[in-house]
């Protein structure tokens, strides 16, 4: 097993990750970051969620990008708003100590004159997006992407699956043939494939086998419903199951924000819990909820 320090990261670098309190790299890290770090070309990463992928290109991406430039260098689409903030958030603390790095994010759900002034004002070098509101900045001329190195493409199976293809076209259409491209995806559908086959040049990859299990005393089973009849629909389900104890997962932290707020006011007791809120508060809530 690697340690950060063996993987070829700047001290800076190393500093960040010890105060984070990160001891040894998940596998997507140790063999990413060194194939990243050793030649400035094309990759595609197959891992799941969870697996540490935004330390596996943030890090490289961070190592790489030279601060004296007054440019967007790097720039990573992530399908949802909660994971592009997720994604800036983890940058901006690995990147606390390399003097001079600006990270911005935008994404849609927001006022985009804050955005737009934002980065106007700060000139990133690392633009993190989701594609939809990156789209509308570059149709506004408000972000420019000719000089772009690095471009890294995050859950992309994801995006597709939410209909961005059309809008991530558009967008590679604007960026130059020379930049390197990362893709990282839990699956590898036929859209991937034409993604790589169309902007890719011969990509290093790599793949993680997930080693999670599934407990094989589920049951499964699905309900077919209109999307504007899901919340009673549920609600009929927790109804029927009186006595229910478990989990409820949504697609987005607004979904879960207004389930939350239904079943609160039908009269279920419950928490919700996002990517956003503080982990150690969330852990609590679960323990007292009785």
């Amino acid at each position: 097993m690697h340690t950060f320090s063996t993987l070829g990261l700047d001290q800076e670098i190393l500093r960040s990750i010890e105060e984070i309190g990160y001891e040894k790299p998940t596998e997507i890290q140790e063999k990413a970051i060194p194939i990243l770090l050793g030649k400035r070309g094309d990759f595609i990463g197959l891992a799941a969620t969870g697996t540490g992928k935004t330390a596996a290109f943030g890090l490289p991406l961070i190592q790489y990008t030279d601060t004296n430039k007054k440019h967007i260098s790097s720039l990573i689409l992530a399908p949802t708003r909660e994971l592009a903030q997720q994604i800036a958030k983890e940058l901006l603390i690995f990147g606390k100590h390399k003097k001079g790095l600006r990270i911005e994010l935008v994404y849609g759900g927001a006022p985009i004159t804050n955005q737009i002034r934002n980065v106007k004002k700060n000139m990133p070098h690392i633009l993190v997006a989701t594609p939809g509101r990156l789209k509308d900045l570059i149709d506004r001329k408000t972000v420019f992407l000719d000089e772009l190195e690095f471009l890294v493409l995050d859950e992309a199976d994801e995006m597709l699956n939410m209909g961005f293809q059309e809008a991530v076209d558009e967008i590679l259409e604007f960026t130059p043939e020379s930049k390197v491209t990362w893709l990282f995806s839990a699956t590898m559908p036929s859209e991937i494939r034409k993604i790589i086959n169309t902007y890719m040049k011969t990509p290093d990859e790599i793949k993680i086998h997930s080693e999670t299990k599934t407990n094989v005393n589920i049951d499964h089973k699905y309900i077919y419903v209109h999307r504007s009849d899901k919340e009673a629909a549920l609600k009929r389900v927790l109804d029927y199951l009186t006595d229910f104890y478990g989990v409820v997962f949504c697609k987005t932290k607004m979904d879960t924000q207004e389930l939350a707020e239904y079943l609160e006011r039908e009269g279920y007791r419950l928490n919700h819990y996002t990517a956003t809120f503080p982990r150690i508060k969330g852990m609590l809530l679960w323990r007292n909820l009785e």
